[in-house]
């Protein structure tokens, strides 16, 4: 892939995200059977606002973006897959600016050096009780990565080509917190179950990228 391909293709999904989106139905493809109506869906009082961002970068003459696996700890989220993003501040000027401040504090990228591109559907995740606001951006080298280990296991590098491929996306099974082992809707990535919020995101995404096939082609 050339470094024009790369820029073709940052430009035909910017303008794909500024078409109406694919939303809540390519969503909800990827819901998990343990998500139960939750009278919280239904109000707005007392959620908590975040933010995650999909980076996009070029990589030994391909395209990736970064997924990370959350450590261990007291929480709904733990140890899970998501993209890099967190809670918004006081001292956010705005959705957008939590996405890059926490991709800079999760991941060590430059928040100065990524361009953002557009954002997909915000969503609510109750176990957590957070709404989401993800956001799409790119950074126009292969950056370095430091990621910030009270926060983040591992960080994973994930290739767009795995990501397209109809067979990462599939069904497999997990022990939930609960306590149950239940099937999941997920893309299955580096041996890893990326389920739940995440995959809701990233299925929007993959129809995105799948309706700007002019771009998609420099990836082939």
């Amino acid at each position: 892939m050339s470094k024009l391909s790369f820029e073709k293709f940052i430009t035909g999904i910017g303008q794909e995200l500024s078409k109406p989106l694919p939303g809540t139905r390519a969503q909800w493809e990827m819901v998990p059977s343990t998500r139960t109506t939750d009278a919280r869906m239904d109000s707005k009082e007392g959620r908590r606002l975040s933010a995650v961002m999909v980076l996009f970068y070029p990589k030994r003459d391909s395209i990736y973006f970064a997924l990370v696996k959350r450590v261990v700890y007291n929480g709904v989220h733990s140890g899970q897959i998501s993209l890099p993003g967190g809670q918004f501040e006081d001292s956010d000027q705005d959705f957008a600016a939590t996405a890059l401040r926490e991709t800079q504090e999760e991941i060590g990228i430059d928040s100065k050096n990524i361009k953002l591109l557009g954002r997909l559907t915000s969503m609510y995740i109750p176990p957590s009780n957070f709404d989401v606001y993800p956001f799409v951006g790119y950074v126009t080298d292969n950056p370095v990565f430091h990621i910030d280990p009270v926060e983040i296991d591992h960080l994973m590098e994930i290739e767009l080509d795995d990501f397209m491929n109809p067979a990462c996306k599939t069904e497999k099974q997990i022990h939930h917190r609960t306590g149950i082992d239940v099937s999941v809707p997920c893309f299955y990535l580096h041996d890893e179950v990326v389920w739940g919020a995440t995959a809701m995101i990233l299925n929007e995404l993959r129809e995105v990228l799948l309706n700007m096939e002019s771009a998609y082609t420099f990836l082939q």
